[in-house]
Order: C-alpha cells, then structure tokens, then sequence
C-alpha cells in the first residue's frame, strides 16, 4: 500500500483503520483479504502491536500496513494508535472482525453528522463468514447495548448514553476522541464503556445498522452459557467498579 501521506490521501473525509494486535497470526489472514476488498480506501491501515510473539507483524507487514510497536495492554495500544493516526476519522477494527466492502464509505455518512460523536457497526457473532452465526449471542450483544447502561448507569441512559464494544468496530473523529480523554490507560477490559460515557457528553452515540462478522472464538471456548455470563458479569463488575477483577474473570483467547 502506497504511503497515503505522499500519495495525498489524507484529507478532510479521510479514516484511519486502527487495529490492536497481540497474537493474531491465525485471525489476520482473513481481515488483510477483506480490507483488500474495501471501497473505497481508506486513508491508512494503522495496527498497533503488544508484542506479539507469533508472525502476526510479519504479515500486517506484508500486507502494506503501518505497524508500531506498543506497550502490551489494549488502552494503552489504541491511545498510541489514536494519536499516531493519520486522518481525520478512525475506525478501531479488531483483528477478528470482518467488516463489509464499504465500511470507509459508512464511516464517512455517519460522521458527517455532526451531531453524532461516536458509533459503531452491529456484529453478527459466528465462525468464517455465512458458515454460522450464533444469533442467541448477537442478539444479546445488540441489546446489552442498551440494557447495559440502562442497569449499570441510569441517571446516564436518560441523557442519550448508550454503550458500544470492541467487536461493534467502533468509530469516531480523532479530534474528539482526543477532547474526551481517549480509553483510560490502565484499563484492559471494558475500556470502551468509559469512553462512550465521555464520548456522549459531545454528542450522540448510534449503532449503525450495518453488519460485521465478529469470530466467536470466545463461545467456542467457554461455550455459550458461559461465555454470555461471564459478559454480564463483567459488566456488573464494571458497574460497581471492581476494575480488578475484570480482566482475571476476561481472559484472553486467540
């Protein structure tokens, strides 16, 4: 990929796809064949790496990304990321989810409201893409959306606050994202609810309704009973602000 910046590509419509890496050698290859397919372009494609100990920075490599290295620790990663970006609006892409053809085109559309400081795509949950989706999981996913800071917040639901996550592919305008404060640093689960809380004080947060395809490798560990306890169990400890317990009842899964 031709660097942008010379190529003159960074303009005031211009998005950043930022990428938080750690360990995801056998999720890439499907996402770097599906931002190939993205129409437009975006400005950039930004992944910023924990320490990967497998080839995960040899292949954003050889896929033309930018890659920088970071701190391990998700917050910490996207700050870093956020602040290296190169255009105007950026869209956080987990290396898991799959996102539609004319996702910088949807970026675009939304964020020219100037009312809206923050979205997000509707994941679909399931393995490779059209071969299942767990529709129990999505749903719920769709709704904590709304449930979530209805229970754990609700002098902030009245007000418009509405909680998005990593796998909704999250977007926004660097300049707010910048005046909010970002994602608190040492945050390593449920980092995206407190800046959706900050994020609704400039403006609306909307859940677009466009799709992406999240993989379900967590359910498919933990199964989905487990899997969807532990979800709202981790928000409740976040709602009660037992931060410490949150990443020890979250672990990681690649």
């Amino acid at each position: 990929m031709a660097d942008p910046l010379e190529t003159g590509d960074i303009d005031a419509g211009g998005v950043t796809v930022l990428i938080p890496m750690l360990d995801e050698a056998a999720a890439l290859p499907r996402l770097v064949a599906a931002l190939e397919r993205l129409d437009p372009r975006p400005a950039e494609i930004l992944c910023v790496d924990g320490g990967s100990t497998d080839g995960s920075v040899a292949i954003a490599a050889a896929a033309g990304w930018r890659v920088i290295v970071c701190a391990r620790g998700r917050a910490k990663q996207l700050n870093l990321g956020v602040a290296e970006a190169a255009a105007p609006m950026v869209i956080v892409l987990h290396a898991d989810t799959i996102p539609p053809p004319d996702m910088v085109a949807v970026v675009q559309g939304t964020l020219a409201d100037p009312r809206i400081a923050l979205a997000g795509f509707t994941p679909l949950i399931g393995g490779e893409p059209h071969e299942h989706t767990r529709w129990v999981t999505s749903a719920h996913n769709w709704a904590k959306t709304w449930y979530a800071p209805l229970l754990c917040r609700p002098h902030l639901f009245l007000t418009g606050v509405r909680l998005l996550f990593g796998d909704h592919a999250m977007f926004f305008r660097k300049a707010d994202f910048v005046q909010a404060g970002g994602f608190t640093p040492g945050d390593q689960v449920m980092e995206e609810a407190d800046l959706c809380i900050r994020m609704a004080k400039l403006g609306r947060i909307r859940l677009v309704p466009r799709f992406v395809n999240t993989s379900d490798r967590r359910i498919a560990a933990w199964g989905p009973l487990k899997a969807n306890w532990i979800y709202f169990k981790v928000g409740i400890l976040w709602a009660v602000g037992a931060r410490a317990r949150m990443a020890k009842d979250y672990p990681d899964v690649r």
